[in-house]
């Protein structure tokens, strides 16, 4: 079985579909994680926030964004937003699985949408939302090389991940961390099959618990 065909059947498995899309309680928001094959290894493609948006400005994050009166469902939202951010068309985007949903620092319930690209995809960045994109390698989540952690964080229930990765293609040093880096985490562990070299604070025989758990505990504190 071809790597792409593996994987597309392995986070599969993992598909909460729209259990949650109708929870009333949060805003909410969806992120497109676009994985695609180069060469015999999955990669990931991620974004850097433009420094003139008034939250999160020069982050590094997936494409994503609050949902719209007009979406359908989690799955448009994360399309929509990721054709106006770096002209990625729905079309273009094999949606694999909807993994649960976590709350981020700014209270929005955000929906991680897995889906395969080409990888020919030639990015075009909206200027006023994205600064850059590139790719990385979805094996460099699960290595303790570039990964730091710090515990007991504000705002955090668990530990903060953090990574220092290195552009070849630009040159540039990204500093991915937070609800990004835990979700490029979760989804190389589940897309890989393959155990982390560092404690990534939930039960790796049943990933996506701990992030129900985090969803358990915004709720109730609502």
């Amino acid at each position: 079985m071809q790597l792409k065909e593996k994987t597309i059947a392995t986070l599969k498995q993992f598909d909460i579909g729209a259990k949650f899309s109708d929870l009333p309680v949060l805003p909410k928001a969806s992120v497109l994680i676009p994985l695609f094959v180069r060469g015999d290894e999955l990669h990931t493609l991620m974004t850097l926030r433009s420094e003139e948006l008034r939250t999160s400005a020069g982050e590094v994050c997936f494409p994503g964004g609050k949902r719209d009166p007009g979406d359908r469902s989690d799955v448009d939202t994360a399309l929509r937003e990721a054709e106006e951010e770096i002209g990625l068309l729905p079309d273009d985007v094999l949606v694999v699985c909807t993994l649960f949903p976590i709350v981020n620092k700014s209270g929005l319930l955000v929906t991680p949408v897995v889906g395969f690209i080409d990888e020919t995809f030639s990015p075009s960045p909206n200027p006023a939302e994205v600064s850059a994109v590139f790719s990385v390698p979805l094996g460099f989540f699960t290595r303790e090389k570039d990964h730091f952690v710090a515990h007991s964080a504000p705002g955090m229930m668990g530990p903060l991940h953090s990574f220092h990765f290195w552009d070849p293609a630009s040159g540039c040093l990204h500093h991915i961390w937070g609800l990004t880096a835990m979700l490029a985490i979760l989804v190389a562990t589940l897309a890989l099959q393959k155990k982390p070299e560092f404690d990534v604070g939930f039960d790796l025989e049943d990933p996506q618990s701990f992030f129900q758990h985090l969803l358990h505990i915004k709720l109730s504190k609502l």
